[in-house]
């Protein structure tokens, strides 16, 4: 398919000359793409979108769906078979999948860098177009089928799952497809256009970019994968082997949309194996990661200790969770802090790399926002994520169960915590976990310091005469810097806590919870060991993967050497 898009542009863009570039867009109109974000369906009983989505749901349930690794046009299975369980029910398996070996990753290196050659030919116009297909396909004839692959692979309730893998992917494809539009109407300046023109264009990165996906968000696989290609390159898709068939979702849909063989490889593997291989060829141009901490460092090191065999300097975008907060004021107004934090916390687990897990607390409202919190935690239903009354559901596996365990277990063994409501655990038939808040009287216990992921909620209670010296724990008790919200009506101390905070979070919130990023309206990212703060859903993202080209054109010959002052 490469070579006949190759075929049929090539002698446009030969007619047409290199002066064209900056218009190669002009028959394309803004409201083709549909820049508006895409609505959240409300799944009311007798709906079109609750049939559609109850079929589907019966459908996934009911079978083990054989997924292939996929290179250019041809599917592999090796011996190393994988299974996708539902996390809610881990004897149910949805998806059977495979591992690519050091010999399959290799072959997809040279698949992708090979297409990257012919898809960089393809039009911007082109490319777009292929793109709101994607988007079109994602939110009528595949919008039930990202869902319920993500509800019962990853435990989402349909709110949830509605979020993500609809509106959140859908606009990702649309919003890039709109940034890349205008990111091309920019043309550097021309003093004489008669006599010079200067223009700029973007190109892919020559080699491969490695996308690294995780399980919490489906629309993250679609954006990690797919944005870099929107621009060029050619990508190794590394799916999480927990959201597996959500994200082989996305791969088929956009093949259906027509992104050609060998522009996106779907990779399942190991960690360390895709690590270990990605990183020893020169031709790595970037990764693409959403993850741990860990990871993303053991990475950044080995392409720092291949650094000299690489034809590009690597670009490494990376996010990396965070230790998120909410603070409160004595102004604050309660009902907000309390349902906002509920939210925040427990939704999805609190398996969202923007929950609420530390909040502090004044004194004087703690009565009232612990009274509240406990109530609202008592109402919350716990269970299947197709249940239409679930709230929350099971954690993604048990590796996440055993790690927010151990966290309990610690606060039911020190003498400064104490577990104020939840804290049950049961993993029998899925990975329950009692959404759980914890008070502690020490703010720097690790609880209150380490990224924990999971259902689990500590609370530091600060007297109101404190606040400054309070306000100061947060920035400087953890690594990370990713999302934070501030509580309060007082307008004075919320423009001082804005400052004060500054560095504290790449997504700041005033009077609202810390999660709920919205693609175009707050793009999404933070700093510090959060991560590269590259702002996915927004047009900084999209543009760190392009590869800009400074085009000068003269059209008037050069008859001189010597200049004036030399000739007199």
């Amino acid at each position: 398919m490469l070579s006949v898009y190759k075929q049929t542009f090539s002698s446009g863009l030969q007619r047409s000359g290199i002066r064209c570039i900056g218009s190669v867009l002009s028959d394309l109109n803004i409201n083709d793409f549909g820049v508006k974000n895409e609505p959240v369906l409300e799944y009311l009983k007798g709906s079109k979108e609750q049939k559609e989505l109850s079929a589907s749901l019966s459908e996934t349930a009911c079978n083990t769906e054989d997924v292939p690794i996929v290179i250019g046009d041809k599917e592999y299975r090796t011996n190393d078979v994988r299974y996708q369980v539902m996390p809610h029910d881990h004897q149910k398996k949805i998806a059977k999948f495979y591992y690519a070996d050091t010999n399959l990753l290799k072959k997809a290196i040279d698949t992708a860098t090979e297409a990257q050659k012919e898809w960089d030919q393809v039009p911007i116009s082109e490319r777009l177009r292929i793109w709101e297909k994607a988007a079109s396909l994602m939110a009528g004839k595949y919008r039930a089928k990202l869902n319920s692959t993500t509800m019962l692979g990853q435990a989402k309730t349909i709110i949830q799952a509605e979020i993500d893998s609809a509106a959140e992917l859908i606009d990702f494809f649309r919003f890039n497809a709109y940034f890349l539009k205008e990111a091309t109407k920019y043309q550097p300046i021309s003093e004489n256009p008669k006599i010079t023109k200067n223009s700029m264009r973007y190109r892919g990165v020559d080699g491969f970019i490695a996308a690294v996906s995780p399980f919490n968000f489906t629309a993250i696989g679609g954006n990690l994968s797919y944005t870099p290609a929107l621009m060029g390159n050619a990508v190794l898709w590394k799916p999480s082997d927990t959201a597996l068939l959500s994200n082989w979702t996305i791969f088929k849909v956009c093949q259906e949309a027509g992104v050609p063989p060998g522009v996106v490889n779907f990779v399942p593997a190991d960690g360390p194996v895709f690590g270990n291989t990605i990183t020893a060829s020169p031709n790595l141009a970037g990764i693409n990661f959403t993850g741990s901490v860990p990871t993303f460092s053991t990475l950044w090191r080995q392409v720092g200790q291949n650094i000299n065999i690489y034809r590009n300097f690597p670009r490494l975008i990376g996010e990396c969770g965070g230790k998120n907060y909410h603070f409160v004021h004595p102004s604050a107004d309660v009902m907000t802090v309390v349902k906002g934090t509920i939210r925040s916390a427990f939704e999805f687990c609190g398996q969202k790399c923007s929950a609420c897990s530390r909040m502090y607390v004044c004194e004087s409202l703690w009565p009232k926002i612990k009274e509240g919190l406990l109530e609202k935690l008592c109402d919350l239903k716990i269970g299947d994520p197709t249940d239409v009354k679930t709230f929350t559901s099971a954690v993604i596996d048990k590796k996440a169960f055993d790690r927010i365990k151990g966290y309990i277990e610690h606060a039911k063994c020190s003498n400064n915590l104490e577990i104020i409501g939840g804290g049950k655990c049961d993993d029998s038939v899925g990975y329950y976990i009692e959404p759980t808040i914890v008070q502690t009287e020490d703010p720097k216990d690790r609880i209150m310091t380490e990224e924990i992921f999971g259902p689990l909620l500590t609370i530091y209670v600060y007297p109101d005469c404190k606040l400054e010296e309070t306000l100061d724990l947060v920035g400087t008790t953890t690594p990370f810097a990713l999302t934070g919200a501030i509580f309060g009506q007082d307008e004075n101390w919320l423009r001082c806590a804005l400052e004060e905070l500054k560095m504290s979070a790449g997504n700041f919130y005033i009077n609202d919870k810390s999660t709920g990023s919205v693609v175009g309206q707050q793009p999404f990212g933070g700093a510090r060991m959060s991560g590269t703060n590259d702002k996915a859903g927004g047009p900084h993202y999209l543009l760190r993967w392009g590869n800009p080209q400074a085009i000068k054109e003269t059209f008037v010959p050069l008859t001189e050497i010597e200049y004036p002052y030399m000739k007199q």
